[in-house]
């Protein structure tokens, strides 16, 4: 995808069952949970912002989102023209997403996400390269996997730590703009910790990428925060990037029903490189299997 940390008006969110966000017990007789739980519940850390999935729950995640960028960073040979001049388009996207995650363990889960996308880049005017002034494609996006993993539980007085490795297959290589022209994998990890005022975390990963003449870089990072505001609202923020783009995100979760939540975020880019403005707006929804509703 256009890189989710063009974050943007997001909505979406949680899972639960019985009213209770994503990754929380759920047994009416179950014991309660520790304090440093209290924004977040038991399950495994997914890729989406605040949202955890327990074992045996799936999270079905179908979600929208517009990326708006008036000072998109591009170079003509980026495009299939000559050229490595790095020139400012203007960029604009719509993508319909739809993530998929199971909690195979305790403390191992499975993500897959596809994209439907529709992009345009009009070119800069002191760009006098062969690249056309407008560029328009839309079809299949980025289809990724990932591997989650939960290797240390938190404590009262140490912290939470997992680790995740993500595969974005290559496919449709002659589009410039939605295409992946190779294979991209990435490792990461991550440490979570709960507080009374709420709960921190934070990762750093590396990327690599076939087609880059790098390959092999320092990947996606952030600092998060979210806390719990009442049993049906839930606020996070978070600083996400990599070394040259680097975006705000502020997201509002809301337990609409049992097992539906509504998820509306915001990116707002803070380096030059980042997206402008990256909306997205998304209803999640877990169904538990007969073993978490036990």
């Amino acid at each position: 995808m256009i890189h989710r940390a063009l974050c943007g008006s997001v909505l979406l969110c949680v899972l639960a069952s019985g009213g209770a966000f994503a990754g929380e017990p759920t047994p009416p007789t179950a014991a309660p949970a520790p304090s440093f739980l209290a924004d977040r519940g038991s399950g495994v850390p997914t890729s989406m912002f605040g949202t955890y999935v327990r074992r045996g729950e799936l999270i079905v995640y179908p979600f929208f989102e517009y990326y708006k960028d008036d000072n998109f960073e591009y170079a003509p040979i980026d495009l299939g023209h000559p050229g490595e001049t790095d020139y400012r388009g203007r960029f604009r996207a719509s993508e319909g997403l739809l993530l998929l995650a199971y909690g195979l363990t305790d403390d191992l889960a499975l993500e897959a996400e596809a994209a439907v996308i529709s992009a345009s880049l009009e070119k800069s005017p002191s760009d006098l390269s062969s690249v056309p002034s407008r560029i328009e494609e839309s079809g299949l996006g980025d289809v990724e996997a990932q591997l989650r993993w939960r290797f240390a539980h938190e404590s009262e007085g140490s912290p939470e730590l997992f680790s995740y490795f993500e595969t974005v297959f290559p496919h449709k290589k002659h589009k410039v703009l939605i295409g992946t022209p190779d294979w991209e994998l990435k490792l990461g990890a991550g440490v979570v910790k709960g507080f009374r005022w709420g709960t921190l975390t934070a990762r750093l990963g590396i990327g690599y990428e076939a087609a880059s003449t790098s390959e092999l870089e320092l990947g996606e990072f952030a600092i998060e925060y979210l806390k719990r505001l009442s049993p049906r609202f839930r606020v996070y923020v978070g600083i996400e990037g990599t070394q040259d783009e680097v975006e705000l995100i502020t997201e509002v979760q809301w337990n609409l029903a049992r097992n539906v939540f509504l998820k509306v975020n915001n990116g707002f880019g803070i380096s030059s490189k980042a997206t402008d403005w990256a909306p997205e707006v998304g209803l999640l929804f877990t169904l538990p299997t007969r073993r978490t509703r036990r």
